[in-house]
């Protein structure tokens, strides 16, 4: 997850093991040249740690590389991407309090990105299923405030409520912003649905903005904080033009393929 050079040779390490959470760990010598272990400890891969009990740090002495998930390496963009999704990861979890979940959830959502034909939808459906996994679920079905079933039109939104908001309860609440129906669709699609169906689905700019403004409030509402790797990945498109519609996976503009539910 992240890394500390430490004196001429060391380095420590902070990583999410699937049985004992997040933890930091000397790793002796790792960057020197010489160093056997320098190449299985980079970021955003998947590896087998065998760590011995040490008194102030556990110490690294032998890793195996397992899944190196080298596209995330390939653009300033996927590694973005990935960050962003540590960033979570790290952001939600505590030291030494594992959650298999969690685990899975992360190194799933590494993979998604080296396969996805559009890594702004990929991070969507992360960060859905990411809340979903710390407690947080978004109420996408009824009013976060009433529980009435909502209807398909346009509605609002709110973080403090914790979803979607019928526009009869919208003036009872904070921080609430529109939500158009066919966003809302599309987060309830995510929501339901297994990655491999909505890789499938084809979404328009208009709606990938919505989708994500929406999200990375409710995020920051939880965090109490900015994201870090999102407003980089904000700087990078306003750099680099069209990248929003190009770099982040060729997202189709126009009207959104139909959904249900």
């Amino acid at each position: 997850m992240r890394r500390l050079n430490l004196g001429e040779a060391d380095r420590i390490l902070t990583v999410y093991s699937r049985d004992y959470g997040k933890i930091k760990v000397l790793a002796k010598g790792v960057r020197k040249p010489s160093s056997r272990k320098a190449g299985h400890v980079e970021l955003f891969a998947l590896v087998d740690m065998l760590i011995a009990r040490g008194q102030s740090l556990d110490v690294l002495s032998q890793v195996d590389l397992i899944e190196p998930y080298l596209p995330l390496r390939s653009t300033l963009v996927h590694t973005t991407y990935a960050a962003h999704f540590i960033e979570l990861l790290d952001a939600f979890t505590e030291d030494e309090d594992p959650s298999p979940p969690m685990f899975h959830l992360a190194n799933r959502g590494l993979l998604w990105l080296t396969v996805t034909g559009d890594l702004r939808r990929t991070a969507r459906y992360f960060e859905l299923a990411f809340l979903d996994l710390a407690g947080y679920r978004p109420e996408l079905f009824r009013c976060a405030v009433c529980q009435t079933t909502i209807k398909p039109q346009d509605q609002f939104y709110s973080p403090l409520a914790g979803g979607v908001i019928c526009p009869v309860c919208a003036g009872k609440v904070a921080r609430v912003r529109p939500i158009s129906l066919k966003t809302l669709k599309v987060l309830r699609y995510m929501q339901t649905r297994d990655f491999d169906l909505v890789e499938q689905v084809g979404l328009g700019h208009t709606t990938h903005v919505e989708c994500e403004r929406l999200l990375h409030d409710t995020l920051v509402y939880y965090l109490e904080r900015r994201l870090r790797s999102a407003a980089f990945l904000n700087r990078l498109r306003r750099e680099q033009g069209h990248m929003g519609n190009q770099a982040d996976g060729g997202s189709v503009p126009g009207e959104d393929a139909a959904l249900s539910g």
